[in-house]
């Protein structure tokens, strides 16, 4: 009877460690959503989407593919937390400190970044198109660059211009991101810019002696000088009828 008892015992408990696991995440939850204050806390899988969470504590946190999509985290403490395969999709992360943070697989489409901290966070594999306020010590040039040719073949063409920015700011002698601001301010009508930014793309092309390159940003300048009246003879094609289409010329110099 005592050796049944046990084995019962034993068996009751161990079918009741799921619920008693999964009350712990719903207490871990409540708790946060009540008093902003859960370091350390196991929210693995948590469903959070549009949760206000602005300068909640969540130091050290297990928060393993939750979902935080939309979710205020403005000014929140989330240093060294793992947040792997975490959704902050359109999450506001402005001011957040996320130092050491893994982030490894997050999905942090659109989210807004500005003064974020992100020393010694691991970033490997996580998805950034759309991020706003991208901290420039989180992303290489070719980062950028790469972002802005995706928001400009949606036909975002103000993202793309200022990701091409943020290339070149890292970056002076970037000539594909030279070429690829003057293209994006082309569609939107800002002959002016594309212009100069042509111009520049050409002569860092011919450093680099790049006869690609130095192509295509002298049929886009010859484009750019021709006035609006002026008709182009059939031997003597316009730059989009040179390069095809937009998507073409910019991912011609997409790094790989």
């Amino acid at each position: 009877m005592k050796i049944h008892t046990l084995v019962t015992t034993v068996f009751l408990l161990t079918m009741s460690l799921p619920t008693v696991v999964q009350a712990s995440g719903y207490d871990n939850i409540r708790q946060l959503l009540a008093t902003k204050q859960c370091q350390k806390c196991v929210l693995n899988n948590a469903g959070l989407v549009m949760a206000d969470l602005a300068g909640a504590n969540l130091i050290g946190a297990n928060l393993v593919g939750a979902n935080l999509s939309r979710a205020n985290l403005a000014g929140a403490d989330l240093r060294g937390a793992d947040l792997r395969g975490v959704s902050l999709f359109g999450a506001n992360l402005t001011e957040a400190k996320l130092s050491g943070a893994n982030l490894t697989g997050a999905d942090l489409r659109n989210t807004y970044l500005s003064n974020a901290e992100l020393k010694g966070a691991n970033l490997t594999g996580a998805n950034l198109q759309g991020a706003l306020g991208i901290p420039s010590q989180i992303a290489r040039p070719e980062d950028f660059y790469a972002l802005g040719v995706a928001a400009a073949d949606k036909g975002n063409l103000k993202p793309a211009i200022d990701y091409f920015s943020q290339a070149i700011a890292l970056k002076p002698d970037y000539a594909g991101a030279y070429l690829a601001r003057g293209i994006a301010s082309y569609q939107s009508l800002d002959r002016k810019s594309a212009l100069q930014d042509a111009t520049i793309a050409a002569v860092l092309f011919e450093r680099e002696k790049n006869t690609q390159g130095i192509a295509t940003a002298k049929a886009f300048v010859k484009e750019l000088k021709t006035p609006y009246t002026e008709n182009i003879s059939a031997g003597k094609p316009s730059f989009m009828d040179f390069v095809g289409s937009l998507g073409s010329v910019l991912l011609q110099f997409l790094p790989f």
